[in-house]
Parts: structure tokens; sequence; C-alpha cells
């Protein structure tokens, strides 16, 4: 006979078992068909599952949306399966890669969730030189396969950033003063169309869409696999350096002059209070970045090394918190534009540091004038590649979701201030130059990104996408 705690026990038990039932009956529907719908290839997670909380995190807090479900795709033909049910639902989606968008909704979703973690090749051909890459790759995993091989493809700079969104977006790398942007060195796309063909994307087999994925991000469909150009690659040389804040007019100047001075295609620096300094060789001619070393610094990681271990010193991986990026395009870096950005942190720290401000950046990256000449055809992005403009970021973070707006609407001041004074400076051309798209913050104006192609990037998207699926998805929409 069972004692009163042994049937309370039972009942409980009972209960908990008829509440697990009860939930999974009522898993959202459109997560349901899904699940019928994709082979073993692929899984449905739910909320709660370990798979799911780690799939829908993003580099800032502030990106991840609790979705219905997260569906990791493990197969082309299954991510054409998938789409037909959010077609046939229109149900809203985000597509994550590396999941380093600081904009809400860009890969991020209260919708369907899909993870790209599956697509994890990386393949090396010696004979075409060139590499497959899966969209669910980050670029520390590229660089490591193919480290022993000495190449290495145009990539992130810094640690964790994805190949999908990176690539999609355009993407500056250390090297592409040397080789232009990454899109400029894609062979192929790999690509699920929203109306579920799988099809191999080449300059070649259809000019038009090429063109759309080079800086069109998820416009025409679902990419799964980049195959890119590889290039000879030996130990380089260079770093971080942390300056104290008084030796800010130093850098200012160190980075004027690198400006102006240097042509050397394999140099390249980020910098403003903080540096990285790169160079594509194990030693750096002499002079080149002697101003830089000369001034006093609080901590300096500067060696010849793999190019992998360079990326993997860089501070930045996963700042957890709320977190905005904003960017704009410079013409030069020169003193009086770099005064203008010093002054803006100067005021903008006092006035957030109150409001759970944790870092305010401002990253001056500079690159040669001939960036853009290393690609006759035409991308997406840039649209213009007679202006030689460098990105500029603003990349701000805190810990309260009460100061949102108060950090969201200091990013936007502070950037157009800048662009303002910098065209007042004399820079004219900046009226012209595009925003890096990887950079932009939500409500960026497509023209201000895609200028004059966005009259072909919209017929394009007619024709490739006419019942408007990738709608449905958030990010840059033509």
């Amino acid at each position: 006979m069972l004692t009163k705690d042994a049937l309370l026990l039972s009942l409980f038990l009972i209960f908990r078992a008829l509440s697990v039932s009860s939930e999974a009956q009522s898993i959202d529907p459109v997560c349901s068909k899904i699940s019928h719908a994709i082979s073993n290839a692929s899984q449905v997670f739910l909320p709660g599952d370990p798979t799911y909380e780690k799939d829908i995190l993003h580099y800032a807090s502030s990106s991840t949306q609790r979705s219905r479900c997260v569906v990791e795709a493990g197969s082309p033909p299954d991510i054409a399966k998938i789409l037909a049910v959010l077609q046939a639902t229109r149900s809203p989606f985000a597509v994550k890669g590396g999941g380093h968008a600081t904009n809400p909704g860009f890969s991020s979703t209260p919708g369907v969730h899909i993870s790209m973690a599956r697509f994890s090749e990386v393949e090396y051909h010696a004979t075409q030189q060139t590499v497959d890459v899966g969209a669910g790759v980050v670029w520390d995993e590229v660089y490591s396969v193919l480290e022993p091989f000495g190449v290495n493809a145009l990539g992130g700079r810094v640690t964790g950033i994805g190949v999908a969104g990176f690539t999609l977006g355009g993407g500056y790398s250390w090297k592409s003063n040397q080789y232009g942007l990454a899109v400029d060195n894609v062979v192929a796309f790999e690509l699920v169309t929203p109306n579920g063909k799988i099809v191999n994307v080449t300059h070649g087999s259809d000019p038009e869409l090429f063109f759309g994925l080079k800086g069109g991000f998820n416009n025409f469909g679902i990419v799964t696999k980049f195959t890119l150009k590889v290039f000879p690659q030996t130990q380089v040389w260079g770093g971080l350096i942390f300056n104290a804040e008084s030796m800010i007019p130093a850098v200012s100047a160190a980075t004027a002059k690198f400006q102006a001075e240097v042509k050397d295609p394999k140099a390249a620096i980020i910098t403003l209070v903080s540096e990285v300094l790169f160079y594509d060789a194990p030693t750096p001619p002499k002079g080149i970045f002697d101003d830089f070393l000369a001034i006093p610094a609080t901590t300096t990681d500067i060696s010849t090394r793999s190019f992998l271990s360079l990326v993997l010193s860089s501070p930045v991986t996963n700042i957890s918190k709320r977190g905005m990026y904003e960017g704009l395009p410079i013409i030069q870096a020169t003193p009086e534009v770099l005064k203008v950005i010093v002054n803006e942190t100067k005021f903008w720290g006092p006035a957030l540091e109150n409001k759970s401000a944790l870092s305010l950046s401002y990253s001056v990256e500079l690159f040669l004038p001939t960036l853009y000449s290393h690609n006759t055809e035409k991308t997406a992005f840039p649209p213009v590649r007679n202006i030689p403009f460098q990105p500029f970021n603003l990349a701000f973070s805190w810990n309260s979701s009460e100061f949102d707006r108060d950090f969201n609407s200091a990013m936007l001041t502070s950037a157009t201030h800048v662009k303002q004074k910098a065209i007042a400076l004399g820079q004219e051309q900046l009226k012209n130059a595009p925003t890096y798209p990887n950079y932009a913050a939500l409500g960026t104006p497509l023209q201000e990104m895609y200028g004059a192609n966005i009259p072909a990037l919209r017929q394009l998207k007619s024709r490739i996408d006419p019942d408007n699926v990738m709608s449905l998805a958030g990010g840059w929409k033509f």
C-alpha cells in the first residue's frame, strides 16, 4: 500500500509527465512542420535545450533574441525544405553564421532561428589554389586549417568573426591592400535559392546573381558554402599595443604620418588609443612602424608569429553585454580629422560613464588608395571603386538595457558629427562614399551603403525571390 508521501510523489510524477507531454504537443506548429520535413542530417531544438541556448547566442547579448526554435540545418536539401515551410507559413526567421552582427534581428529572431553550425567544412584544394568553407565556420578555423599548407584566405582581422556575414557584407582583411576585399576573392557560392534550388553561383553561371551575392547578404537565398581564393602566407609581424590616454596625441601624430607616407601594401594598422600593427612578412622594413613603437606603452604584444596567432591575440572575443556598431567612411586620417575623433571620445566618455558604460571604441582602419583596384567586376558592395574611402568603426558596449537609447543616440550623433566635420575639413568625396554595411547601425538608409547599385539589386531580387521569402529574414533588404 502506498504511503501518503509516496502517493503524493506518484501524483507529482504523473502530473509532471502530463505537463511534459502537453508541452511537447504545444511545440510551435511551424517548428513542428520543419521537424517533420527535414532529414536526420538536421535537427530542431526547443527553448531550454543547451544547443538551443548556445545557438541563439551572439557577440553582444543585445543582439540575442529568443526564437520559437532553433533549426541546425545539416544539408542544402534540408535548407530548401526549411525555406519551403517558412514560405508556406510566412514565418519570420533568421540565419546565423558566426553571430557577430550587433543589429538585433539581423541574425536573430523571435521566429525560427536557422543555425549554420553544421556547415563546418574547411577543405583546401592545392591544384586550384582555393578553399571550400562552410557557412557556419569562423575565420579562426579557416586560418588553422590552411596554416600547415603555407596559404591563407582573406578573412577577419580579429578572433571570432564568422565567414558568412563577413564575406557577404564585403570583408576588409589584413591582406586587402594586396588583394582587395573578401568579395573580390570569392570564386563560387553554393546557394539555396528562396524557391529551393541548389545552385553553384559563379561569374560564368549567373553574373548578375554573382554580383548580388558579393555584398548583398541574404537577399537572394541562403549561402551554404564559399569557394575562396588562397594566397601564400609566411609568418607575419605585429600584435597589440595599449597606450595610456596621455599618449593619444602621439598616437594620432603617428597615425597621420603612417596614412600620409606608408605605401607598402603589406603594412596595415587599426588604431586610435590602442593599436593593432600588422606586416605581412616575418620582419617589417625599418621605419614603417617606428613612431608607434617609440610611444611608451602600458602593454605590448608585438612579435614575429603565425597569422593565426596574431588574430587570436586580438582583444575582441565575446563582449557578452549590450553593444552596437556604427560605421562611416573616411578618405584620409589627417591630423585635423583625428583631432575631431579624439574630441568625440573625450566628450562621450564622461557623458556615458554613469550609464553602465563598458567601452567606447573609435577604430581608424587605414588602407591604401589602391584598395578597390584589385577587382574589375562590379560587386553589390562597394557600389563605387573610384573613391579611396576607408571604413571607420564605432563600437560602444554597456551593461544595462535601461540605457539602450542613450548609447544608440550617442553613437549615431557622434558618427554624424565626425562625417560632417571631415567634409567641412575638405573631404568632399565623403558625400558619395558608401558606409560599410557590416558596420552600419540599424536604420541606415540603403542609399548610404549601396548607392547606384540599388535598382539593379532590386531587379535581381525580383527575379530570384518573386515570392519575397527572404523579406521574412532580417538584415538590409532590397
